[in-house]
């Protein structure tokens, strides 16, 4: 009888998956870069490979130069566009400082009123009153017409666009990495082509917002009509409708949130970008906000900075409150905010309100049937009390105000900038060295730098030889994604490389990861406890909004003085911008977690720790890595912000382009910095989905 040992094959050995990662890990990190250590033309990348893209950007633009005022596509398009776009933003601007400054306020609130309510209406007037209390009236309205110029002709394209997008597979698969590039690419590199084709002044800013505020228009139009619920597009095909009819009635009705939700993304992008598109002239608040970071005036630049969030938000509400008001198609006049209304007063206020407004309707109307010659004006007016009622008053504040209030009074001036000023200036000499303690921002600064960024760039810099370093990047991308974004990701710094951008790219690298990592280390612990507690979340908020909306060039004037100039500061400042989106998104992920997940812990004795670690981050872990995708990209956007004090790295081959009249070398340094934020971006993507199928 034949034994089962000789029948069956004796067993292999096989090791663990993790053994297999760190046996590779040291092959890759230690075994090679030793043997690979005398071999000299592995320790850069060789200079001689560069694909020596700035000559021929740099001949394009002598020849430029000089026939740019004969050459026909100047002479019948890019001028006449630049003349157009420029009388129009002048004459808009002319009329804002024309008009008393009392009429703009009334009419800012009577929209703000209309719209979304009497707090929102409040706080417009406030606002607007505190830009004039800070002498930046002037500097206001002509930012208010450089954003709203570039968000009009924003939806005027995206809209279009999207549209476009959601019926076609083959526009969509077009326009994606159109889109993509627009919103990876520094905003600093648009500014190249663009001042060579426009000059500077104010068309370049508005050229270049339009670009970096364009994609979330195009994306949310195109995912709001796709999303539409097949079944209302069906009804109204079988009831006759024409392509156009189901476009305007049905699904871009249905689609509308999603619209306003694109519109409102637009809105804070366009803000973002005032500060850039003062370098080429635009002025405004931006200008104000880079002037104050010239001479480290952290007053001023706080002041320009805080007029740019009050603006922005007024915007914004506006547009979020005038869709949700259409959505509930009431033509009642509401003046007190919907959470005053589980008080009886105020309904009941409200409904008198709104019975007198009726009586008089039906009066006028009463009257126009009377009058056959004037009837239509009368019955306008009676359907639209309140639109009568503004004009009316704004009219009257013109009359009084035009003769004295033309312009804002210079004596009215709220000195705000002193006590920043001197609440930095304090901070300056008491919190750089705090005592004789090993504590204070410059402590921070060194141990930053000489215990993060130095060997962190010295391991990928010299240690690695840099092919050991791309494969063990796609390496360690393989075993966490897959194999075709391993691919790649190595093809594209291979592509960097090309661009004689290797060295550049490991100081951006390595500042990015230091930044991440440290946006990390606050905002999980920060989310995780406003998730726990209402009252750390909506204490918090303000502070998050804060940061979020004010222009990131504010960031660096206090963090200068606190650490002086160098990549630390830059790094800091980045930490500041990604924190919000960290921190929401983690509160959010943490709160979306089933509560039957949570109590079923809870019931076999979990304690809250491992309630959290074993249960709730688990779950939420998908949206936390959209909220490590959204701390990365923006630490990215920062990079050309934080090399203005000393960051180096691609940054600052990017302005060195701007500054030196070297369009090539701007290019150059901005596509390595789309391709490097190009491979991050669908690296924390597929993390993201493979999380999400895990889950």
């Amino acid at each position: 009888m034949i034994s089962a040992e000789k029948i069956l094959p004796p067993k292999r050995f096989v090791l663990p998956k993790s053994a297999q990662l760190i046996i590779g890990a040291v092959v890759l990190l230690i075994i090679l870069p030793l043997l690979l250590r005398n071999v000299a033309w592995l320790e850069t990348f060789p200079e001689s490979w560069n694909f020596h893209l700035r000559e021929p950007i740099d001949a394009f633009q002598q020849w430029l130069i000089p026939n740019r005022s004969r050459h026909p596509a100047f002479t019948y398009f890019f001028n006449p566009l630049s003349d157009a776009v420029d009388w129009f933003m002048i004459g808009i601007e002319n009329m804002l400082l024309w008009l008393p400054w009392p009429v703009v306020i009334v009419v800012i609130g009577a929209i703000a009123l209309r719209t979304t309510g009497l707090r929102m209406a409040l706080f417009s007037i406030a606002g607007m009153f505190l830009i004039g209390l800070f002498g930046l009236w002037d500097a206001g309205m002509q930012t208010l017409v450089l954003t709203g110029v570039s968000i009009l002709i924003s939806v005027l394209l995206g809209i279009p666009l999207g549209i476009w997008a959601a019926r076609s597979e083959r526009v969509e698969g077009i326009i994606r990495p159109i889109l993509d590039t627009m919103q990876t690419m520094p905003a600093f590199v648009y500014l190249i082509p663009i001042v060579l084709f426009f000059g500077v002044a104010r068309v370049p800013g508005v050229i270049a917002t339009v670009i970096y505020a364009l994609p979330p228009m195009v994306r949310l139009t195109s995912s709001g009509i796709r999303q539409v619920d097949p079944a209302a597009v069906e009804a109204a095909l079988m009831f006759g409708s024409t392509p156009r009819q189901l476009l305007t009635k049905v699904q871009i009705p249905l689609a509308v949130k999603a619209i306003v939700a694109g519109l409102n993304q637009t809105i804070m992008m366009a803000f973002s970008m005032v500060v850039i598109a003062a370098l080429v002239g635009s002025g405004g608040l931006g200008q104000k906000v880079l002037v104050a970071l010239q001479r480290l005036k952290v007053g001023e630049g706080f002041e320009a900075g805080i007029a740019i969030v009050i603006l922005a938000i007024i915007l914004d509400r506006i547009s979020q409150g005038s869709t949700e008001r259409a959505a509930t198609h009431t033509s009642q006049f509401r003046l007190l905010p919907d959470s005053w209304h589980r008080y009886s007063w105020a309904t009941n206020f409200e409904n008198r309100l709104n019975a007198q407004l009726e009586r008089g309707a039906n009066l006028s109307k009463r009257i126009a049937k009377r009058i056959p010659k004037r009837g239509r004006l009368l019955t306008f007016m009676a359907d639209h009390p309140y639109l009568v009622g503004s004009l009316c008053l704004t009219l009257l504040v013109l009359l009084i105000s035009l003769p004295f209030f033309n312009d804002f009074p210079a004596s009215w001036r709220l000195e705000f900038r002193k006590p920043v000023d001197s609440l930095v200036i304090w901070m300056r000499d008491n919190l750089y060295q705090i005592g004789n303690t090993p504590f204070g921002t410059g402590p921070l600064s060194d141990f930053v730098v000489i215990y993060a960024l130095k060997p962190l760039r010295g391991f990928m810099e010299t240690w690695l030889p840099w092919p050991v370093l791309i494969v063990a990047i796609g390496a360690g991308i393989a075993a966490t994604t897959n194999r075709r974004l391993a691919i790649g990701a190595m093809l594209g710094f291979v592509a960097i490389g090309f661009l004689s951008m290797w060295t550049e790219n490991i100081i951006t690298l390595a500042q990015v990861i230091v930044a991440v990592v440290l946006t990390l280390l606050l905002a999980i612990p920060l989310g995780i406890w406003s998730s726990r507690s209402d009252r750390v979340a909506s204490g918090i908020r303000p502070i998050l909004d804060l940061l979020q909306t004010i222009p990131a060039f504010v960031f660096l004037i206090p963090v200068i003085i606190l650490f002086n100039v160098g990549e630390v500061p830059g790094i800091i400042a980045s930490v500041l911008y990604a924190l919000p989106p960290g921190v929401r998104l983690v509160n959010l992920g943490l709160r979306s977690v089933s509560p039957a997940s949570v109590e079923a812990a809870k019931m076999f004795g979990s304690t809250p720790r491992q309630t959290l670690t074993k249960v709730q981050l688990p779950l939420a872990l998908p949206t936390i890595i959209i909220g490590v995708n959204q701390v990365i990209m923006m630490v990215l956007a920062m990079v050309i912000v934080a090399s203005l004090v000393g960051g180096g790295g691609l940054g600052l081959e990017t302005l060195r382009g701007i500054a030196r009249n070297e369009p090539g070398r701007g290019l150059e340094a901005g596509i390595a910095i789309v391709i490097l934020a190009m491979i991050l971006d669908r690296y924390s993507q597929a993390l993201a989905a493979k999380s999400t199928r895990k889950r």
